[in-house]
């Protein structure tokens, strides 16, 4: 009776023991950027929070960002539930390394992996310290997971040249990869991943991968990226990252050298903090960028409050600001030729930005929202506006002001309207104020309290 007993409770459990089967499928199918870790991390914290058995990756990439990738090979790794890459065609460059860091590989027929050396995004190869991490950073990889290391650096360095390969203890002569050859890089097919040890098999459909890893009957969750990450993605983007920075540059710049505060400004803002939000966010922005950023708008605000006007201090400031925006764009282990890069990326982003910025205020001169949100383009005599040329007698006049000083903008002085600026402090508009001094075209007024 005790045994029949025992053999129902083992077919229970066992029955619930396949109810409760479920793999995560995630598919990685475009190219690999910063915005794309964070979705591989909630992926498999959902995952294992769910009791999964299994998470696929679903690959079919030519690679990208060898930092996105190396965050991504890392959360894989650290997965304490069995990971799996099906390459579904194609698991390029930074694609091959994540393939590499799952525990079983599993490829389509046709399919390739491989050609995994690091280069800029002009496609010109990094030095040899990069080379020489990037390879040794594969190696490392196929090893966690059993698979052959030589293969590994041989697709990242194409120094490297042999004729023999070690796979379970047996000598392997090597015929049929051309990327084995000095000057060549590896990148193997399907029927030849599975000979030389790095793919685990060949299956044509998810469902034949699913019976291969004995999990045929198991629930399918299909994960997919959410907007926050689309967004993410999208903005760092490196396009997208230097148009945003270049933005920002130049409408604070325009507003810098116009009285009050209008649209260059909200553009100039609202484009930085996009760039600094998605930077910080994904773990580009480090400590020494955001200090040398830092120490730019400090000397700005110094110009701004403390000392009116746009000089040296404000000149400072935006060099420095453009060169902290610039250190954005290296990567933490920068390529030979990521610095010209970068410097085209800003280039042309700078170009776009000062294009894009014309025809908004093309666009937008015409409309009356324009005219309440800025101060009008032109001050005609006719009209009372005149320079501060000739006018040191109206040191200690009062007047009003007729726009918002912030710090500068227009006051009338015995119905002239002078452009004049305060020592710091801002003004609101129907103020009165008096004229302190005058210094070639620069009228230094203060506020008159009742």
């Amino acid at each position: 009776m005790n045994y029949c007993k025992t053999l129902i409770l083992i077919f229970l459990s066992f029955v619930t023991f396949l109810k409760s089967e479920t793999v995560y499928r995630v598919p990685i199918q475009s190219t690999i950027d910063l915005g794309l870790p964070n979705y591989i991390e909630r992926s498999i914290e959902e995952a294992v929070n769910d009791n999964a058995d299994a998470i696929i990756f679903d690959l079919n990439t030519f690679g990208g960002r060898v930092d996105g990738a190396t965050q991504i090979k890392d959360e894989i790794l650290n997965s304490p539930i069995l990971t799996v890459a099906f390459i579904n065609k194609r698991a390029i460059s930074a694609g091959a390394l994540i393939s590499l860091s799952c525990d079983k590989i599993y490829m389509t027929s046709g399919g390739i992996i491989g050609a995994a050396t690091a280069v800029d995004m002009s496609g010109n190869k990094g030095s040899e310290k990069v080379i020489s991490y990037m390879r040794e950073e594969m190696a490392s990889t196929a090893e966690s997971n059993g698979k052959n290391s030589d293969i590994a650096r041989g697709m990242v360095d194409e120094d490297l040249y042999f004729d023999y390969l070690f796979i379970d203890g047996d000598s392997i002569y090597v015929d049929d990869i051309e990327g084995r050859k000095a000057g060549k890089l590896i990148s193997l097919t399907t029927n030849q991943a599975i000979k030389y040890s790095i793919a685990d098999g060949s299956v044509e459909t998810f469902k034949d991968l699913l019976k291969e890893i004995n999990l045929e009957n198991a629930k399918i969750v299909d994960f997919s990226i959410n907007w926050t990450e689309s967004l993410r993605r999208f903005l760092t983007d490196p396009t997208v990252s230097s148009l945003l920075m270049t933005l920002g540059f130049l409408g604070l710049l325009f507003e810098i050298q116009s009285p009050g505060w209008g649209i260059p400004g909200s553009i100039g803002i609202l484009s930085l903090l996009l760039f600094f939000g998605s930077t910080i966010d994904t773990g580009l922005a480090t400590g020494p960028e955001l200090i040398v950023v830092g120490i730019g708008i400090l000397l700005l605000l110094l110009e701004f409050f403390i000392i009116p006007g746009f000089g040296l201090l404000g000149i400072s400031g935006l060099i420095v600001i453009l060169g902290g925006l610039f250190m954005l764009l290296i990567p933490e282990n920068p390529l030979t030729n990521d610095y010209n890069s970068a410097s085209w990326a800003f280039a042309i982003s700078t170009i776009g930005g000062i294009i894009s910025i014309f025809l908004i205020f093309r666009l937008l001169s015409k409309t009356k929202l324009w005219e309440k949100l800025t101060l009008p383009t032109s001050q005609k005599s006719s009209e009372g506006y005149n320079t501060s040329i000739g006018l040191e007698g109206f040191v200690g006049k009062l007047g009003i002001s007729t726009s918002d000083l912030r710090p500068s903008g227009w006051g009338e002085f015995d119905a002239k309207k002078l452009f004049v600026v305060t020592e710091g402090e801002f003004v609101d508009r129907k103020e009165k104020i008096e004229i302190l001094s005058v210094d070639g075209n620069r009228i230094l007024v203060r506020k008159i309290s009742n």
